[in-house]
């Protein structure tokens, strides 16, 4: 229920749609300067690329991690085009036994790329199958069953794991000591989805005012996948309209249309905050208590609505459950009641 809700959720962070996933795969910079934003997690990269090169070495194992929609599968494939390496890409769900795992790591050439999205998803044993891989570039597999079963040491190649994750806090300790590289992936700032925003409007050959960038960007939710989105659907809307380009006016028109409010808010984060402040009186009201009055599953706000509204002080956790905030009163005014 919550993917079937999700895909057709404009500020979604996620992209399951082929056709999106497509547009997406064209609009992914190739090259760290090309890359807008994570600047420190660039030049950190950019500092061990070249040294890895110089030696002539494969780069460290890389974990990224940060919420969706931030350019983790996108900077995975810039490092692999930096290295000058191939990449595989695949996700933690796709590898449901170790047998795939293997299949995957033989096909890898000298300092290729191996790129695991949702990596906290990989089974127990598979994880632990990749612990001699990433340290000391073997694996030991069994052949055959019962009395006719042998070990085998199966030597890899030198290569380079980058694992991509939204809750960096499900991974055990082991694999998570394993990568060298770590680097958290944070929101963008308005100036930063600008720069996105207009790169991404000159390949669709159109024209777009420094406001009409500001006014989509400050409503993106610090996501550059959510600023895509907005963008295409704007475009829809100008096209219609007869406009040649993307102003503020338009832009502002359009996401009003789209029920995405001025601090990148939809339908579904005010309908959360409405929740616990009239039937809770703003809290605190536990997780799955929101879920349900929500009709979503728990995972589903906890890793796609809660962070964004945390972030921009909408909602507070605390011991005992989740709070709204006197922002979260005055956005969608109410006024705080008084306790009895």
């Amino acid at each position: 229920m919550a993917e079937e809700f999700d895909q057709d959720r404009l500020v979604a962070q996620t992209s399951d749609d082929h056709q999106e996933a497509m547009i997406e795969k064209s609009l992914r910079p190739q090259t760290l300067k090309t890359y807008i934003g994570q600047e420190k997690i660039r030049r950190e990269l950019s500092v061990y690329i070249q040294a890895a090169s110089n030696r002539q070495e494969s780069l460290d194992h890389v974990l990224l991690y940060g919420p969706p929609g931030l350019g983790k599968t996108t900077l995975a494939l810039v490092i692999a085009n930096e290295m000058q390496v191939n990449v595989r890409t695949t996700s933690g769900p796709a590898i449901e036994k170790s047998g795939d795992l293997v299949a995957l790591l033989a096909e890898l050439k000298p300092g290729d790329v191996l790129f695991i999205d949702e990596i906290h998803r990989l089974p127990k044993a598979v994880e632990e199958v990749l612990y001699s891989a990433m340290e000391d570039f073997y694996i030991d597999i069994v052949v055959g069953e019962g009395p006719a079963a042998h070990p085998v040491h199966f030597p890899l190649p030198p290569f380079t794991l980058i694992g991509a994750t939204t809750r960096a806090g499900l991974l055990s300790a082991p694999l998570r000591d394993r990568f060298g590289i770590v680097a958290h992936m944070s929101y963008y700032s308005v100036a930063e989805l600008m720069r996105i925003i207009k790169r991404t409007a000159s390949i669709f050959n159109l024209t777009i005012t420094e406001d009409g960038a500001r006014e989509i960007g400050r409503r993106s939710r610090g996501t550059p996948r959510v600023a895509n989105r907005l963008l295409k659907r704007i475009r829809d809307f100008a096209e219609v309209s007869g406009v040649d380009g993307v102003d503020a006016t338009i832009a502002a028109q359009a996401l009003t249309q789209l029920e995405v409010d001025d601090d990148g808010l939809d339908q579904v984060d005010r309908k959360i905050l409405q929740i616990i402040i009239e039937f809770y009186n703003g809290g605190p009201v536990g997780l799955k208590t929101i879920a349900a009055n929500v009709g979503e599953e728990v995972q589903t706000i906890e890793e796609m609505y809660e962070p964004y509204l945390l972030q921009k002080g909408f909602l507070k956790r605390t011991p005992r459950g989740r709070m709204v905030t006197d922002k979260s009163y005055t956005h969608l005014g109410f006024t705080r009641r008084k306790p009895d």
